[in-house]
């Protein structure tokens, strides 16, 4: 597993439970049909024909998220850094609905506990305003998988 760099207080760092195993929640970030099931924070969506994803150190990872009120746009454009299916994703962030920003890192640690997985995401650096607005839209984007999860139990 790979160790993740010291946490400060310019980063966001979210550990959570999703209530389904470590290849399904792998494919839930790497497929973009799966991707346009869940990402984007509560009032937006990442329609299908938006979202492009390269697997492959140095490929994309491009969602184009979209206001469901406005119909404006919020793209968010990457870069995988390393890849180690199904347990490590490392994303260099170049634009997001700020605009370019420099040297954000995304890392991803996906836990196999059998039916359920542990995710450790650390996320950064950011101003301590962008950062806030971060923690908010990854926990009402991980509110929206939750309910994918539940919905694909029942």
């Amino acid at each position: 597993m790979t160790d993740l760099p010291a946490v400060t207080e310019r980063d966001v760092y979210i550990t959570r439970s999703f209530a389904a195993p470590r290849d399904i929640v792998w494919k839930f970030w790497t497929e973009p049909a799966r991707l346009a099931e869940w990402f984007g924070p509560t009032g937006v969506h990442t329609p299908l024909d938006r979202i492009e994803v390269t697997l492959e150190e140095g490929g994309t990872w491009y969602l184009g998220m979209t206001d469901d009120a406005s119909g404006e746009l919020y793209p968010l454009s990457a870069t995988f850094l390393k890849i180690r299916a199904p347990e490590y994703l490392e994303v260099h962030i170049a634009t997001a609905s700020q605009g370019e920003i420099e040297d954000v890192i995304l890392r991803v640690q996906f836990h196999d506990h059998g039916e359920t997985t542990r995710m450790t995401l650390h996320q950064g650096p950011f101003t301590p305003e962008n950062r806030d607005l971060t923690v908010e839209g990854w926990e009402q984007s991980f509110a929206k998988l939750d309910a994918v999860f539940e919905g694909a139990a029942a």
